[in-house]
């Protein structure tokens, strides 16, 4: 079967823009061929800084054969309409078609018969298509064709376009494209510098092994795997270790087509600068890798480059220019960094009043206010020192107005750190300025230190109540003040930590106390903040591989909306997990299921609820008394070791209804004839039901 080779050569292309193209240009070709009837074996597309490349594999010669029926205008109808159905239907005579029996009476059927067009003809309007409507981020016209309506755009301005399509073993034939001016052929151009003569190409193996002869890796992986290796093999032949950076790498990978690396160097004394500020200095200015001393594993003033060519000179100019802007940048780092330790942190904190944290609000300094009051009331809750809590969150923002942070805001809280330890301030307090911004993200590490537990708490708890109380709450995808990850980021810390805390009285406590202006609505506001911290631990639970049903049973007896403490539910959910894994507890559920069932049935039956206390007097059978008494103790039981947050004694006291349970059902007739005995016995299997209760609904685990 006939194979399609495409790529689109233009000047080039953002290395940010490349992945998400060659995603696009693959789904929106292939799905316009498959709803063309073109099926295909397989698809691969790719993307160089002045390509993006496509192969289909397998695609049929032609499109198949239809059979179409088209209903026309009853037997009998007027001329005007039998003419009009057979202009519509390309008949010539009404005899042409069939008549088919309907219901309503006869009808003409024309019945057509479209054969399959040549795919090369099905490919290149699929082809028009996808350039006219193709989604880059940002695009544009160039030259004489810009100024007429509906002219070709494209990401940067297009050179040329490769379009083949036949068989693997023969000759491919051209799709006769045209677009924009540009005619599409089978001729294409490799490396702008070392190869810029033009050369045809076929299939696509043909196409790579080409284009690799003409310094081009088209496989933007394989680019990636080559820096990396040598990268790494630079840095160990000089006795270094590469810090590695994954979205440098691709980003990198994306702005070569020949990758070349070099190594430059700088000044030692720029190393008197954080690693982290060399570091991002070199990585956003110059695209460029910092290495590190293996033994202390502190950053040297070394520094890899990738290059786009194998220069004649062997890469000594392009490192020099690096090594120029680099200095220069270093250079100004340092300036930034110096000037910043004149100036201690507490006496940068005025210029927060005049900057506005949100409209409805107030400023940055009231912000930290209120974060300072929160602070010093949740530290005693988690072993925090108060004084120094207070004196971190009072300084937990200052870096922001430093002209480091102003240049890499990335560097925000880190930089703190650095600027209290270098004004002495205890380390506790240096640490939180930096760990309250954390968890940043689901892989990100939680603070654990009290003091930094403590502001980075009161930092996400202050911003989730303030935003809640101005209505101001995720919607669908839209989460613009990152509301999803503050709250999760509590959920992290109190869970990590064990700490058993009552969110809700913090939330309480803080909506209460650091607002002039109280909530409308105040319980409802709460409450709803509560269902979200809700929605994200159970989004939370289902990643750690928590069973859902598990989650809802427990949550549906004890919720954070009610003031259950987030780490009580967690090692609920753990302890039922654990119980439900051995034969009491596999038995227990399935006596639970047999008893809700009778109940379920009979109440449906009878119109009522059996949900009274059972009269003891009524037992007539020894297991009925044994089974009364067995939920009794494991009532009394599991509610004091749940008291305790002993949830493993809570599900041992349970496991003993099990044996008493197995034998009522053995012995014992529930329906009987005698009514009152039977509604007793009902009331009997009921208390199994709310005894269970004590420790989750049972009636929402599956199994």
């Amino acid at each position: 079967m006939p194979d399609l080779l495409l790529e689109f050569l233009s000047e080039e292309i953002p290395a940010r823009m490349q992945a998400r193209a060659a995603e696009d240009l693959r789904k929106l070709v292939t799905d316009r061929l498959v709803a063309e009837g073109l099926t295909y074996e397989g698809a691969r597309a790719f993307a160089t800084p002045r390509r993006l490349a496509l192969t289909i594999h397998g695609v049929p010669a032609k499109q198949p054969d239809v059979k179409e029926e088209k209903k026309g205008p009853r037997v009998g109808a007027p001329e005007n309409a039998i003419a009009g159905f057979l202009k519509a239907a390309g008949l010539s005579s009404i005899s042409q078609a069939k008549v088919q029996p309907d219901k309503k009476g006869d009808f003409y059927v024309a019945v057509l018969d479209r054969p399959g067009r040549d795919a090369i003809d099905v490919i290149k309007d699929v082809l028009h298509a996808t350039v006219a409507t193709f989604p880059w981020p940002k695009s544009m016209r160039w030259g004489a064709q810009s100024a007429k309506p509906g002219s070709l755009s494209w990401v940067r301005p297009l050179h040329s376009i490769v379009a083949t399509f036949g068989p693997e073993t023969e000759e491919p034939e051209i799709v006769l494209l045209d677009i924009g001016g540009i005619k599409a052929g089978d001729e294409t151009r490799g490396h702008r510098f070392m190869a810029p003569a033009p050369f045809k190409v076929r299939h696509f193996d043909d196409y790579m092994a080409r284009l690799e002869k003409a310094k081009v890796v088209l496989d933007p992986a394989r680019r990636a795997d080559t820096v990396l290796a040598d990268a790494k093999n630079l840095a160990f032949a000089q006795g270094f270790d590469l810090v590695e950076d994954e979205g440098l790498l691709s980003e990198v990978a994306g702005l070569v087509e020949w990758p070349v690396t070099l190594m430059g160097s700088f000044d030692k004394a720029f190393l008197a600068i954080p690693d982290e500020v060399i570091r991002a200095t070199i990585r956003n200015n110059q695209k460029c890798f910092v290495l590190r001393d293996p033994q202390s594993a502190k950053l040297v003033n070394k520094f890899i480059l990738v290059a786009n060519e194998e220069a004649m000179d062997g890469g000594k100019a392009i490192v020099a220019g690096n090594e120029r802007v680099i200095r220069a940048r270093l250079s100004d780092a340092k300036f930034f960094y110096e000037t910043d330790l004149k100036t201690r942190l507490e006496d940068r904190l005025p210029k927060f009043e005049q900057i506005v944290f949100h409209e409805k609000l107030g400023t940055q300094a009231e912000r930290i206010t209120r974060i300072v009051a929160l602070a010093g009331r949740v530290a005693p809750l988690v072993g925090a020192d108060v004084a120094k809590t207070e004196r971190a969150a009072q300084l937990c923002k200052a870096d922001l107005l430093t002209d480091v942070v102003g240049e890499f805001p990335e560097l925000q809280g880190l930089m703190g750190r650095y600027y209290a330890e270098a004004q002495d301030e205890d380390e506790a307090v240096a640490h939180a300025c930096e760990d309250h911004y954390k968890p940043k993200g689901p892989d990100d590490l939680v603070p654990s230190d009290p003091v930094s537990i403590a502001v980075a708490l009161a930092d996400k708890i202050d911003t989730l109540t303030g935003f809640w109380k101005i209505d101001e709450k995720p919607t669908g995808s839209k989460d613009p003040y990152a509301l999803r990850r503050a709250a999760l980021g509590v959920i992290r810390i109190i869970l990590d930590n064990r700490l058993p805390l009552s969110l809700r009285t913090i939330v309480e406590s803080q909506v209460e106390k650091s607002f002039s202006q109280p909530y409308l609505d105040i319980a409802d506001k709460i409450d709803s903040l509560m269902s979200f911290f809700e929605d994200r631990l159970i989004v939370q639970l289902r990643e750690q591989k928590a069973r859902h049903d598990l989650v809802d049973a427990v949550l549906e007896t004890g919720s954070l909306v009610e003031g259950h403490r987030l780490l009580s539910i967690v090692d609920r959910v753990d302890a039922l997990g654990k119980f439900l894994d051995t034969e009491d507890g596999k038995n227990l559920l399935a006596g639970y299921k047999r008893a809700t069932n009778i109940i379920r049935i009979e109440e449906k039956k009878d119109k009522r609820e059996y949900d009274g206390v059972p009269d003891a007097k009524s037992y007539k059978l020894p297991e009925e008394e044994a089974l009364a008494e067995a939920i009794d103790v494991a009532r009394k039981e599991a509610a004091a070791a749940v008291g305790k947050e002993d949830f493993a004694a809570a599900m041992r006291a349970m496991a003993k209804l099990r044996p008493r349970v197995d034998a009522f059902f053995d012995k014992v007739t529930v329906n009987v004839d005698d009514k009152a005995l039977r509604e007793n016995r009902l009331k009997l299997l009921n208390e199994i039901r709310e005894a269970t209760r004590a420790v989750a609904d049972f009636s929402k685990i599956e199994g």
